[in-house]
């Protein structure tokens, strides 16, 4: 089972893997945060897993810990693995970082999977960690070694320090990338038509462009993508790719500076 709006892999690895996903649609205007009760309603007896990614990639979307709580409960009432995706889990502008995982209790139903690539700034070390019950660790070792064998030694000499040594780095990015959240939500909200729900977490925006689709021959997200790439030169992810229609996808993990020459030139392209 996956919440709606999801990260692009997440189908893909379920269909490879022979299983069959169930989206579970969540609410725009409560922020895309999902819920026990919505999950419980989309729920059969051959659901296997539920996966979770809070913050969310793309929506910023965050699960706050009672409601996690009731998430993990639900799943362990039904048998179904629980997987946390924490790739953005020390992005967070309320509150504190919390894990699932941290539980009691959640020992044999949690899975975790975490990187070293956002919260260090380490995309291109490639450094990830998974969390499991050994049956499973042992199974995802087996695939992994014929696959892409290990990460470097460096890399992983690279990871022990980030997470042991100093965090001042964390809490400045995350002041930084609040700073940005709060300009590019007001210059997106600022442009007529324009929707967008505040995200609580990561470094993305997902606002609702439907007021530019049915106009000068865009119907859909994919062709604003285009045009806005062909014309205004500002490159969004189209919101097909992550299970809805009316949304883009924008990272503000990049200068004020290309912030505001990209959102002018967005205000510009659908307000015309």
């Amino acid at each position: 089972m996956i919440p709606v709006p999801f990260w692009v892999t997440y189908k893909d690895v379920v269909n490879y893997a022979g299983g069959k996903c169930v989206f579970v649609q969540t609410d725009e205007a409560q922020g895309f945060v999902v819920t026990a009760a919505m999950i419980e309603a989309a729920l059969t007896p051959k659901t296997r897993m539920m996966i979770i990614n809070s913050p969310s990639n793309p929506s910023g979307a965050v699960v706050d810990q009672a409601e996690f709580e009731k998430i993990l409960q639900l799943c362990i009432k039904r048998g179904i693995y629980l997987l946390t995706d924490e790739c953005y889990c020390h992005f967070l502008y309320e509150g504190s970082p919390f894990s699932i995982a941290s539980v009691s209790g959640a020992k044999e139903t949690v899975l975790v999977a975490g990187t070293m690539s956002k919260t260090y700034a380490m995309t291109g070390w490639r450094v990830g960690f998974g969390l499991a019950p050994t049956p499973l660790i042992g199974a995802m070792t087996k695939l992994q070694s014929h696959s892409t064998s290990n990460p470097t030694s460096i890399a992983q000499k690279a990871a022990v320090e980030a997470m042991c040594g100093p965090q001042d780095s964390v809490q400045k990015m995350l002041a930084e990338y609040r700073k940005r959240r709060d300009f590019v939500i007001a210059r997106l909200r600022a442009i007529p038509g324009v929707l967008c729900a505040e995200p609580k977490g990561a470094f993305y925006a997902y606002p609702n462009i439907g007021v530019a689709l049915g106009k000068n021959g865009i119907g859909n997200t994919m062709q604003f993508a285009e045009r806005l790439l062909s014309q205004a030169h500002v490159a969004v992810v189209p919101g097909e790719a992550f299970g809805t229609d009316r949304h883009v996808r924008i990272s503000y993990a990049t200068s004020m500076h290309e912030l505001e020459r990209g959102l002018e030139r967005i205000h510009k392209f659908i307000a015309g």
